[in-house]
């Protein structure tokens, strides 16, 4: 495989092209807007740049990765010669499917499809096309150039050498791809979601504050981030979604999201993205400040 393109360039699809890219793939980053291309291609330069300081590559590396990466506003013209197509798109089934049958329809016929989602079924999206045994899962984690985990995930009629030829690929961009089955939520969200809605719950009942509700995951637990934190930089939004597909998928009452969630979410408090979430990043320098503390 040479040729990937990436369909959407935002926080995830951006950090894909880069993996690839910096692999030395030839990356047709896609999206619909323009200002989102260049928002996407910015990123990916701050990001080489920090590299560079810290040491990491050159600055030779820097131009060529981004010499590998061509923009496309068409899906058309974007897919057409690929290898591999990957959706990077918002956690959104409707679009997510509508996405996949126009790749089936203008994709060539060896092409395989992939998508980044986290917790929507592969079976389904596979089912959207013609060629549900290229179709497959591979869930990239936040932030893509740092976390080393790729999620593999087979749809039901996902072949054999469609999974080894993507765990092979995962392999080459120096990441360890872990294959798990299609269930709602596959492994990582199916247990890292409903610990964050537990959280969202326990600030709910009042059982204690945001920061100490953190302060007890970090110090007494080793993580690396508080889980209401966590879900601030993953996106109030996101993790709204994502529990509505395993609620949706298993019908068990565990996997039913926080009241306190959906209400942040219809009030617009998504996080990061939005400026508040459970904590307040109206100030520029201070979202960065949080979200640059998984990057270093």
């Amino acid at each position: 495989m040479k040729n990937i393109a990436v369909i959407g360039a935002g926080t995830m699809g951006n950090g894909i092209a880069h993996v690839f890219a910096q692999s030395g793939f030839q990356v047709h980053l896609i999206d619909v807007s323009k200002e989102a291309l260049d928002k996407g291609l910015a990123t990916i330069s701050n990001n080489l740049d920090r590299m560079v300081a810290k040491e990491k590559i050159s600055v030779a590396d820097k131009e060529s990765t981004l010499s590998n990466i061509t923009l496309f506003t068409e899906l058309k013209s974007g897919v057409s010669k690929v290898d591999l197509a990957i959706e990077a798109a918002t956690e959104n089934v409707t679009i997510k499917l509508k996405i996949f049958k126009e790749l089936d329809a203008l994709c060539g016929p060896n092409t395989l499809l992939a998508s980044n989602t986290s917790s929507i079924s592969i079976t389904q999206i596979a089912a959207a096309t013609g060629r549900p045994d290229k179709v497959i899962g591979m869930h990239f984690m936040n932030p893509v150039p740092i976390m080393q985990l790729i999620e593999i995930i087979r749809g039901y009629s996902t072949s054999d050498l469609t999974t080894k030829t993507i765990m092979e690929l995962s392999t080459k961009l120096g990441k360890t791809p872990t294959e798990v089955n299609d269930y709602p939520g596959f492994v990582a969200n199916r247990i890292l979601m409903p610990m964050i809605n537990e959280a969202i719950e326990t600030l709910h009942h009042g059982v204690a504050g945001v920061k100490e509700i953190d302060t007890v995951m970090k110090l007494g637990m080793a993580h690396p981030m508080g889980p209401l934190q966590l879900a601030d930089f993953i996106g109030l939004d996101i993790c709204l979604s994502i529990l509505n597909v395993m609620y949706d998928g298993f019908k068990n009452p565990k996997y039913a999201p926080s009241p306190l969630l959906i209400n942040m979410v219809m009030a617009g408090k998504k996080g990061i993205k939005s400026g508040e979430g459970f904590y307040d990043y109206t100030e520029s320098k201070k979202a960065e400040n949080v979200a640059n503390q998984f990057k270093n």
